[in-house]
């Protein structure tokens, strides 16, 4: 009886032994023994190691449709379960788009993103790596949640009657925004001279043979169920901010000549040209007062290009002063918004050479020690008299100007 049921109990829990070490994690093993090897130097020799029960990375999502949604400034916690054995490393990447590796951005199952702006939305990958094969990854998509946001191409249009106009805003939003378009407060309709077109979040109006009434001041509008958002635009037919093109650096010692462009579709009735000296030293700067001109443009007729170029010469200056110029100018819709202001040095005296020459001489210098000295030497004479000639030449065609310009004072 003894020996028949503890034979028979035995029998019995077989079966819930052997269940249990089936649900058992393998552990893994060495197979490889301890061994010493002798080799010759010089010679290659391999070291085997072998391991048993090992399992390659897996990797999952949660939640596994890797699909996720936050508002814009809320946190957000991306998290995924990886397993193998060994246990695997976790890690995070965001993909880019660009080519270029993505960088890494965390490690371990949960990746927290506090205080969401829309540029931290896209496919963020966890990526799960045990060194048994390659590396195994579960993408998952992050969808960032804002009101819109514009941005416009240009705030201020410039063009004229008859011609044409393209007024841009590039819209941001989730969900997709709806966009439409005001003058003056009042919405627009699509017409055969105003017309409507959407490529991606690029918004553009356009408006063909401008006529007077045109012109004013502009938006867009763009809504969506989390906010609205509007950016304002002028389209103007006063002439655009004057650009400067003289060099920073004088060649005369009591004069420089001030060469600007402005655009305009209608001819220029009146320019003012105001500039002012600096006084300057290492601890302060000091202006003075401004010094006033109005000028008459010449005329131009109505075929020719949109580009004004003027010039004007002042004159009086201070050696080796430092001065600061504006420009305005106006046509029959108005004057223009003031230009950047433009600084400029006037030449010490007139034997002085601008830095971009000095550069030049001093980067002619001979390339044989012993000749070194006297190829700057004559480099410079060489540059010295070409200064003088140039001096004379531009006082010549200052003159010249001086006598031919029209109403320029």
């Amino acid at each position: 009886m003894t020996r028949s049921s503890t034979h028979s109990m035995t029998n019995a829990q077989q079966p819930a032994a052997v269940a249990s070490s089936s649900q058992a994690v393998a552990v893994p093993r060495f197979l490889s023994r301890g061994h010493t090897y002798r080799a010759v130097v010089g010679d290659t020799l391999v070291l085997p190691c072998q391991v048993e029960n090992l399992v390659p990375p897996s990797v999952r999502a949660i939640p596994t449709s890797g699909q996720l949604q936050a508002r814009k400034g809320g946190p957000i916690t991306l998290e995924c379960k990886g397993s193998g054995n060994p246990v695997p490393s976790i890690y995070w990447t965001k993909k880019s788009g660009t080519g270029k590796s993505p960088a890494r951005i965390g490690d371990g199952p949960i990746l927290t993103l506090d205080k969401l702006e829309r540029q931290q939305a896209g496919v963020y990958q966890c990526t799960a790596d045990n060194g048994v094969g390659d590396p195994v990854t579960v993408d998952m998509r992050l969808d960032v949640l804002y009101p819109p946001d514009i941005q416009v191409e240009k705030s201020w249009i410039h063009s004229g009657e008859g011609f044409e106009a393209k007024l841009v805003c590039i819209v941001y939003a989730d969900p997709v925004a709806t966009v439409s378009w005001y003058q003056n407060s009042f919405p627009i309709q699509t017409t055969d001279r105003r017309i409507m077109n959407t490529r991606a979040n690029r918004h553009t109006l356009t408006i063909r043979h401008i006529q007077q009434e045109d012109f004013g001041n502009y938006s867009c509008v763009a809504d969506n169920s989390l906010g609205r958002s509007r950016k304002y635009m002028e389209l103007s037919g006063r002439p655009g901010p004057a650009e400067f093109y003289s060099p920073k650096w004088g060649r005369s010692s009591d004069s420089y000549n001030l060469t600007w462009k402005i655009d305009s579709y209608p001819p220029l009735e009146e320019v003012r040209l105001l500039y002012r000296r600096v006084l300057m030293n290492d601890t302060f700067q000091q202006p003075g007062r401004w010094h006033d001109f109005i000028l008459t443009p010449e005329h131009r007729p109505a075929s020719e290009p949109l580009t004004h170029i003027m010039s004007y010469t002042i004159k009086h200056l201070h050696p080796g002063a430092y001065y600061e110029a504006i420009v305005q100018a106006k046509n029959r819709y108005g004057w223009n918004e003031v230009s950047d202001i433009f600084q400029f040095i006037v030449a010490s005296n007139s034997m002085d050479i601008a830095p971009e020459d000095a550069e030049v001489v001093a980067s002619s210098k001979s390339r044989s020690n012993s000749g070194a000295l006297s190829s700057l030497q004559n480099a410079l004479t060489h540059c010295l008299l070409l200064c003088g000639a140039l001096l004379i030449v531009f006082g010549l065609r200052n003159t010249q100007f001086d006598s031919l310009r029209l109403g320029l004072g």
